[in-house]
């Protein structure tokens, strides 16, 4: 059987901000699916390891070792980290490279030869999917994948029409496994199909325009939701647009979130708006501790990492960047970029390691989440790295 490992960037730049250093490529959401999945998918095999070591000892309970890159012998297949696969199956034949838009995002070695690192030789085989030039492009994938992927549920039993909702379009394209859904409920299926997967709660009131993704243990606890994509057991209130929150994340309250891409246990106060589109109408561009970035999209709203935290009323500008563990507090309109475990926004001031690891240890707790030595080790070499930043 052919091994399938996932190669990382070496150094991811400020284009990867905020999970450069924080989080494994691999484990970001592209669509529905991790990068990882999507390329299980497509090899028809679970990855073995990730290569690289910008997140040495990451650890959040499901993804496969890391590794430092090292030779690999055959027969395997190496899937670039930045690029996200259709999941539509891939037969690599002959070919030793996979391609995308001119881009090498792939390596076959074949049983008896060794891959010693990135390389542009050999026959090649174009292949379907996004290329990642940055934490942004997620919402190129969620805009180009995600129909598709919430359809790929059309085929799978489902519950039907819960009782009291009402539907908008197809009503086979409400997919509901085993979630929970209150009388109340309006469902959109006319641009998309709306999944609710298993132990998923919508509640009264709420409004989900397809295409939507509700993960496992997930609350929907009103509003409008439209286009978005959310992991395991998020908490979510209010209107959001063509987001992805990766899991576990807090938006109880009302407020906008649009074209924004929220890390694992980030909490939103109430009231926290994000801006998604600037008033010229032009590019966006963000600013990433003193470097400018083109995003190429005129749409794109806040990018927030791991264990970050808004205090109420918090108002983002278009493009701003939160970094992992900071706490946002101080002023109504924060700076475009937030560093690393910042405590507040008008100062240099850092919260300790001692400080974010009893939060860190809080806030799982209320997942039913155990705060491992593993999750510890790997949130304290988290910190140790971003604060050499």
């Amino acid at each position: 059987m052919t091994t399938l490992y996932l190669l990382e960037p070496e150094s991811p730049g400020a284009e990867w901000a905020p999970f450069a250093g924080v989080r494994p490529l691999a484990e970001l959401r592209a669509g529905i699916w991790r990068v990882r999945e999507r390329w299980e998918a497509a090899v028809g095999n679970d990855a073995t390891a990730l290569l690289g070591s910008h997140v040495a000892g990451f650890s959040d309970g499901d993804e496969p070792s890391m590794r430092p890159v090292s030779p690999i012998d055959g027969p395997a297949i190496i899937g670039a980290a930045w690029f996200a696969p259709t999941g539509a199956p891939i037969d690599p034949g002959t070919a030793r490279r996979f391609v995308h838009a001119g881009e090498t995002v792939g390596w076959v070695i074949p049983t008896g030869e060794r891959w010693d690192g990135p390389h542009t030789k050999g026959p090649e085989l174009a292949v379907e999917g996004v290329l990642l030039r940055g934490t942004f492009d997620l919402l190129t994938a969620l805009e180009e994948l995600l129909v598709a992927d919430c359809a790929d549920f059309l085929a799978a039993p489902n519950d039907g029409v819960p009782v009291g909702s009402v539907v908008l379009g197809d009503p086979t394209h409400l997919v509901s496994l085993g979630a929970n859904v209150e009388p109340g409920v309006v469902f959109d299926c006319r641009n998309g199909a709306v999944v609710l997967d298993q132990g998923a709660e919508v509640r009264s009131g709420a409004r989900l325009e397809g295409p939507v993704y509700v993960g496992p243990g997930t609350k929907i606890l009103g509003g409008f939701v439209r286009a978005s994509v959310f992991g395991s057991e998020c908490r979510v209130r209010g209107e959001i647009a063509a987001s992805v929150f990766l899991g576990f994340a807090n938006k109880s309250h009302d407020g906008f979130v649009g074209h924004s891409i929220i890390g694992p246990w980030v909490n939103l106060g109430a009231g926290t708006t994000t801006s998604n589109l600037k008033n010229t109408y032009g590019q966006v561009r963000l600013e990433v501790d003193g470097q400018r970035i083109d995003t190429g999209r005129l749409n794109v709203g806040s990018l927030i990492g791991d264990h970050a935290k808004t205090a109420i009323g918090t108002m983002l500008a278009t493009g701003t960047v939160v970094s992992a563990g900071a706490n946002v507090f101080g002023t109504p309109m924060p700076p475009k970029y937030v560093p690393p475990f910042a405590w507040g926004c008008s100062g240099s001031e850092r919260m300790t390691e001692d400080g974010f690891l009893r939060i860190a240890e809080r806030v799982m707790s209320r997942r039913n989440v155990t705060f491992s030595a593993e999750r510890r080790e790997s949130l304290r070499q988290t910190f140790a790295r971003s604060t050499r930043r």
